[in-house]
């Protein structure tokens, strides 16, 4: 049975389609990808540059590519300067709670002053343009205003997720060679203080660059501050130096904005290089399009800045965008399974956009919590990080979205810088497809031998043309770029290897299984781990579920399953045998669980993910590696 016989259409309402800013795909999608520089270079125009550009797309240097080379841009310049001087002004740029209560915001004009101080301090302690500053720090508004003041003045940031330990971040330091720090004293989860300082005084003991670190006091903890080389931020504003204007430098369109890393189960992590031109275009435009932004709209992405959906959907995008931004420090379902609905009523949003595992979070919780608020605020939701399965697409739909709020479900990369695969607010939806590809990509899927997959097939994700978002290069090293991610074709065109697999149907809809190292090979059949968990998800009694592959010496894998059971369920031998009927009715016999495994939490990181290998390694009684990044 093919997906889309599986799944019925979703289409929008009459209201959205009316509204919507982009009223047509196909003609639209058609024009992107024969004129793609005619295209890009119509969005470029949406922003405000210092000097036009040379070229559109250079691609002398292929797969380095270059875009709008020879242009003069700021990314703050359009995420701030260009708003102050309009009506965008007192337009409130971010919202900010922190699960303790405390709330702080901040108009467009004050984000101005503050960028400007944070940028002035940084010029004080010897940043200039190319520096690289590591960025350390909990989900607090100073952590946008270290971004947006290194981005000012030329600076290349560095943002280390908050979660991560000593060995991560000072892994980061030294690949960087950072000079500068900038932390806080620490944060707030689940009602308890996150100790930050402490770790990044164990990091710097290791990375001999450092010479200044730049704490910000977020929660009254005891901390050492080391003389000559740690600063309160607070007392650097107090002084002459933080002045409240500040030049924006002039930037090229190919000069790099940030680094971050990316980091597998195995490997030295890669610092993904992102520029001021490109990136701007490319993420203000997915934006702008695919969650067909107002002017009036509030918009919350429950991500962290220190992933790539924070960096591109909290700050930049929406920012670039003129959106009002929503911040929240803090854990879902803190103190209760309804702070986000309390959230969402509070302050009006109009836009949610999470991943598939805090909606499976929260809908453990069941219909009760949401329905205590008013949510007739949200106009459309999203979806980001893995697949997301039907049982809770259709959850968020039906409870969240009360039927009427298309989900917009993304795929997209650290590398890509933005979305490459996801719906219109017009687009029919099929639950736990991300649809069709986004103007501009064209997406392909190709087996073993490079040769294009059959329709309902499963392959590789290639992505068959340079788009403006995409990282340039891995940070000092241009050779392993190549050769990681680009695949030269017989008719010496390049593709990108996402390192996914996918399927796409009769409809061209494309269904991601997830990355290729998560797909099980079960008596030679291939399974994605999505897939077998998606099927678990499905029984009314499930609220999340994760599968593993272990060696088995007649199958070659053995399904291993972890699943959490709905609130006031208990696990029991008949349950287990009734879940694995209900896998093999749904998948056939071949995807049953060898065992299913009751448990209370998964290991997941605060950005969402199910870490699988942690579980592998629990299963198989091995080393379970860095468990500094998980939230459970």
């Amino acid at each position: 049975m093919s997906n889309s016989e599986k799944s019925d259409f979703f289409y929008p309402n009459e209201d959205v389609i009316a509204q919507a800013n982009v009223s047509e795909y196909d003609k639209m999608y058609e024009y992107s990808v024969n004129d793609r520089e005619g295209f890009w270079e119509e969005q470029a125009e949406n922003l405000s540059w210092y000097k036009k550009w040379d070229s559109v797309l250079d691609e002398s240097d292929a797969p380095h590519y270059k875009w709008f080379d020879g242009g003069e841009i700021n990314i703050v310049h359009n995420a701030i300067d260009r708003h102050i001087v309009g009506p965008n002004r007192n337009k409130m740029a971010i919202i900010w709670e922190s699960e303790n209560g405390q709330v702080r915001n901040y108009s467009y004009n004050g984000l101005n002053r503050e960028v400007c101080q944070f940028a002035n301090v940084l010029k004080s302690m010897g940043v200039s343009k190319g520096d690289i500053v590591t960025i350390y720090m909990p989900q607090i508004p100073e952590l946008v205003f270290a971004m947006l003041a290194c981005a000012k003045i030329g600076a290349i940031h560095s943002v280390v997720y908050g979660g991560f330990s000593k060995e991560a971040l000072s892994s980061r330091i030294d690949d960087a060679t950072s000079r500068i720090l900038i932390t806080a004293d620490g944060g707030w989860r689940r009602g308890k203080k996150v100790d930050l300082k402490s770790i990044a005084d164990e990091a710097m003991k290791r990375t001999p660059s450092i010479e200044v670190c730049i704490c910000v006091k977020n929660n009254e903890l005891d901390i050492e501050m080391e003389p000559a080389r740690d600063f309160w931020l607070h007392d650097l504003k107090s002084l002459p130096i933080a002045s409240s204007q500040c030049e924006t430098e002039h930037t090229d369109a190919e000069d790099p904005l940030f680094i971050l890393y990316t980091s597998g189960t195995t490997g030295k992590p890669k610092g993904m290089l992102h520029t001021h031109g490109g990136y701007a275009v490319y993420t203000s435009t997915t934006h702008r399009m695919a969650f067909d932004i107002k002017p009036q709209d509030r918009w919350w992405c429950a991500a962290d800045p220190g992933w790539i959906t924070g960096h591109s959907y909290i700050v930049y995008g929406p920012l670039i965008n003129g959106a009002t931004i929503m911040l929240y420090e803090g854990a879902p379902n803190y103190p209760y399974p309804n702070r986000w609905w309390q959230i969402v009523e509070k302050y009006g949003i109009n836009i949610l956009y999470t991943s598939p595992t805090a909606i499976r979070g929260l809908m453990r919780f069941g219909d009760r919590w949401p329905k205590k608020h008013d949510l007739s605020s949200l106009r459309l939701l999203g979806s980001v990080g893995e697949p997301i399965n039907p049982e809770a697409w259709r959850w968020y739909h039906h409870v969240i979205g009360q039927d009427k709020c298309p989900i917009i479900d993304t795929w997209w990369q650290t590398e890509t810088g933005g979305f490459m695969i996801c719906p219109l607010p017009i687009t029919p939806l099929k639950p736990g497809s991300a649809t069709k590809p986004f103007f501009g990509n064209e997406i392909g899927l190709i087996d073993e031998e490079g040769n294009e997959t059959p329709l309902n097939e499963e392959g590789k994700l290639i992505i068959k043309n340079p788009w403006p978002g995409m990282a340039r290069t891995i940070f000092k090293d241009k050779e392993r770029y190549a050769d990681l991610y680009w695949l030269k074709q017989n008719n010496n065109k390049w593709h990108y290897l996402a390192g996914d697999s996918a399927k796409i149907d009769e409809d061209g809809y494309i269904w991601v299984i997830g990355r290729m190292d998560e797909v099980l090979k079960v008596s030679g059949y291939r399974l994605g781990t999505s897939e077998v968990e998606s099927a678990l998800v499905s029984h009314p009694k499930v609220s999340e579920a994760a599968a593993v592959g272990l060696p088995h010496e007649l199958k070659g894998n053995a399904i291993h399953t972890f699943v959490i059971l709905k609130e006031g369920v208990l696990p029991d031998p008949d349950l287990e045998i009734e879940l694995k009927a209900h896998v093999g009715a749904e998948m056939g016999k071949i995807a049953i669980p060898e065992l299913i495994e009751f448990v209370t939490v998964l290991p997941k990181t605060r950005s969402g993910k199910i870490m699988r290998r942690v579980l592998k390694a629990r299963a198989l009684g091995q080393d379970e590696g860095d468990l500094s990044t998980l939230e459970e």
